[in-house]
């Protein structure tokens, strides 16, 4: 090999070294960012951004426990970040790296602080709560006027369910949503890891089963939007989805989110930095770059959920922030709970009684 070959190609490996180390890769919910944000990022900072999807955290999660996922930015949500977190598969957030921390919001760092002891490990990039869709007219011309639409009345009471079952109810095929609606509807601790509480579900659920068509964790959003469905227990963002969908359609449907006022379960969609990163630094940035004030806005613009950062608030549309769907008042807000992953054992006697309420036997 030749003098002036053999400094070619020590030139080519130094540029595909450095190459690689200014690459990003991200693994997102699906349809979850202004995509403009994406390309804005790159000619920021010169790094180049490969932007891939999933639409489960089961998906996310097989790939965190498996190691190798070869992604520097994830996104799971609160109870799964723990476990992970347990699981050594993420690093701890270098802070001096991030700017842009002050801009995040006090009052979601409290709560997701319970997944994450002093949010060392991941910031919050948006946020929801899981309640009631509905097609108001619909209800009410089954239920009148006075239908209890602010209620889990509306879908945890027999007499309620058996008229609404003309129009078609679905529920979430999540019982780590499921099961801690039904106990705080009965005033225990949603958060209950006691599989006796817990247990206390089953009477919930035993009265209305006949009355449920379907437990599905997405297709209530085509379905309510599309009016085959009357109710919905589902994802804020997803019944905001529906709402907009049968808006965009003109087709007659109004679609409306509610939270309880007994309560609603909040959930956080959390960014975080995988333990074997390719390129820590570049991740840094990335999260960085979302942390700043007008950067989350646009992302909240475009997907329409809240977002953990107080900064941004005020370049949210007022669609957005005006929206009590998205950002619920204070009074609703100090009345929603969270609750945290079963332990193993724990787990088996859920996925038991959920398997039971589902069946109906």
């Amino acid at each position: 090999m030749t003098k002036t070959l053999m400094t070619l190609t020590a030139s080519a490996a130094l540029m595909a070294g450095l190459a690689h180390a200014e690459e990003v890769r991200v693994y997102n919910w699906s349809d979850y960012i202004d995509e403009a944000l994406l390309e804005k990022f790159e000619q920021e900072t010169g790094i180049d951004l490969v932007y891939d999807v999933f639409d489960s955290n089961e998906l996310l999660q097989t790939k965190m426990l498996a190691g190798g996922s070869g992604y520097d930015v994830v996104v799971p949500t609160g109870t799964f970040l723990q476990r992970q977190i347990a699981a050594g598969s993420f690093q701890p957030l270098d802070k001096s790296k991030l700017s842009n921390l002050d801009n995040m919001w006090d009052v979601i760092s409290d709560r997701t602080a319970k997944y994450d002891a002093d949010n060392a490990h991941a910031i919050n990039y948006m946020w929801g709560t899981t309640g009631i869709g509905v097609n108001v007219p619909k209800v009410k011309e089954l239920l009148g006027e006075d239908a209890p639409l602010n209620s889990w009345d509306l879908v945890f009471k027999a007499e309620n369910m058996e008229k609404l079952a003309e129009c078609g109810v679905h529920f979430l095929d999540a019982p780590a949503e499921m099961l801690p609606a039904a106990l705080n509807y009965i005033g225990e601790d949603p958060d209950s890891h006691d599989p006796d509480v817990i247990a206390k579900a089953e009477a919930v659920y035993e009265p209305v089963r006949p009355y449920i068509q379907k437990f599905h964790s997405s297709e209530y959003i085509n379905a309510l939007a599309n009016g085959e469905i009357c109710v919905a227990v589902g994802w804020s963002g997803d019944v905001l989805q529906a709402r907009d969908r049968a808006a965009e359609a003109d087709n007659g449907v109004e679609v409306e989110y509610i939270i309880p006022t007994e309560g609603a379960q909040m959930w956080f969609d959390m960014m975080a930095i995988p333990v074997d990163a390719p390129n820590p630094d570049g991740a840094h940035k990335f999260l960085d770059f979302i942390m700043n004030a007008e950067n989350m806005a646009a992302a909240s613009n475009y997907v329409y959920y809240a977002n953990g950062n107080k900064a941004s608030q005020e370049f949210l549309n007022e669609d957005v922030i005006g929206d009590p769907a998205v950002y619920p008042d204070e009074a609703t807000m100090e009345n929603t709970y969270t609750t945290t992953p079963y332990p193993p054992k724990v787990q088996r006697v859920v996925t038991r009684l959920w398997t039971t309420i589902k069946s109906g036997t």
